[in-house]
């Protein structure tokens, strides 16, 4: 008889826990779709091409309703090449040529047409540029090596893009938003402008960068290797002259892939999504393995929980300079910015940073609210989190 019961109590938790695994299961189906990849052959004859000469690509998912004038463009993500053979790994990856790209991409977070999961932009145009070309769609190189057969032509690659979706509607926007992720946010703001120019005045146009506001800090080795880092990326890309000339005429180009050198330049209003404690950047610019050869940081940069006193109080530091960059923004109104203190990078593109019933917040807003509430003027959102752990705590960091 006890054995009976056991087994009973035992199958109605069973059955119990697949009623509720199957409940979330639909509920987070909900909060993405598959869009399919459409590729711009166009663009090959002239020369738009990424590094392996094969064509750009993006996906797009139509908008409906109230937005059907509407279009969010978001750019991906993935650093950069500086050299040869870095730019020939990526020609055989998704990163450096379209042949090897998904043939779906998830739209989650500010890509998602579930209006419970992205209030303001859901049934607006949403489109997901791919990331093919190394140096946040700046290079421009005529000549291609032919033993490499790398082609430097990311400007080309945005401006075909840009054709590509103003040809299918997007010259008709009412409203329209650039963003992107880690190079993609760079992306944003080096492109805000132009992005701009491609309306009518009495469009709305706003960018917003995710991740994408990278510092010129020197490592914990004193050396300035992001420094050098750029310079080599701009001059192989040929960047210099699709960078923002209100900045090269001042620096020296390599330094013109700095945001703090840029953004306060930047006229079309613009919102800076950023930790002040990167993960990318403590990980690739601060604490580069170069920096580091006895791997004394290789815990903390997987984990915060985990840094001494010692390596926390350099990542402190290394706040003071990020916020002092962000200052070479200035104090217009126009401006937005979020900057938290979770360990962490890019938010807007995964729904449970983006907008969740646990999503990490500051003054108590997440940042969906912040961000609409910013692009319709409905309310200015310039707030900076303090130090790192007092807010948020790290457990609901994403």
């Amino acid at each position: 008889m006890i054995a009976r019961t056991t087994m009973g109590q035992w199958f109605n938790l069973l059955v119990c826990a697949l009623l509720i695994l199957k409940a979330q299961a639909l509920e987070f189906s909900f909060s993405f779709i598959n869009v399919s990849i459409t590729y711009v052959e166009d663009a090959v004859a002239k020369g738009a091409v990424c590094l392996d000469g094969s064509p750009p690509a993006y996906h797009f998912d139509k908008g409906f309703g109230a937005g059907i004038n509407n279009w969010l463009v978001h750019i991906d993500g993935g650093a950069w090449c500086n050299n040869v053979a870095d730019c020939s790994n990526r020609r055989d990856s998704s990163y450096g040529s379209s042949k090897y790209m998904v043939k779906e991409a998830n739209f989650t977070g500010i890509l998602s047409n579930e209006q419970n999961f992205n209030p303001d932009f859901y049934d607006w145009n949403r489109v997901k540029v791919r990331y093919c070309d190394g140096a946040s769609f700046t290079g421009d190189v005529e000549a291609v090596n032919p033993e490499t057969n790398l082609h430097f032509r990311g400007a080309r690659v945005f401006e075909a893009v840009m054709e590509d979706l103003l040809a299918k509607g997007m010259k008709n926007a009412q409203n329209a938003i650039l963003t992107g992720c880690s190079a993609g946010g760079l992306t944003s703001i080096l492109h805000c402008d132009n992005f701009r120019a491609l309306f009518p005045v009495d469009t709305r146009v706003k960018c917003f960068a995710d991740a994408g506001y990278f510092v010129n800090v020197k490592d914990v080795s004193g050396a300035s290797h992001i420094v050098e880092f750029y310079k080599q990326v701009v001059a192989l890309h040929g960047s210099a002259k699709h960078l923002p000339a209100s900045c090269t005429s001042r620096l020296s180009p390599g330094l013109c892939f700095f945001p703090q050198n840029v953004a306060g330049q930047v006229k079309t209003p613009l919102f800076i999504i950023n930790s002040a404690y990167d993960s990318w950047q403590i990980t690739n610019i601060l604490v580069p393995d170069d920096a580091d050869p006895k791997g004394t940081w290789s815990s903390c940069k997987v984990d915060i929980k985990t840094c001494s006193s010692t390596q926390l109080q350099t990542m402190q530091g290394f706040r003071v300079q990020f916020l002092n960059a962000l200052a070479e923004l200035g104090n217009s109104s126009s401006r937005g910015m979020l900057i938290d203190s979770c360990y962490t990078h890019c938010r807007t593109e995964y729904q449970e940073a983006w907008l969740s019933a646990d999503s990490p917040v500051l003054d108590k807003t997440p940042i969906a609210k912040a961000v609409g509430d910013w692009y319709y003027d409905r309310s200015p959102f310039q707030k900076i989190d303090c130090p790192y752990p007092c807010n948020p705590l790290p457990e609901s960091c994403f």
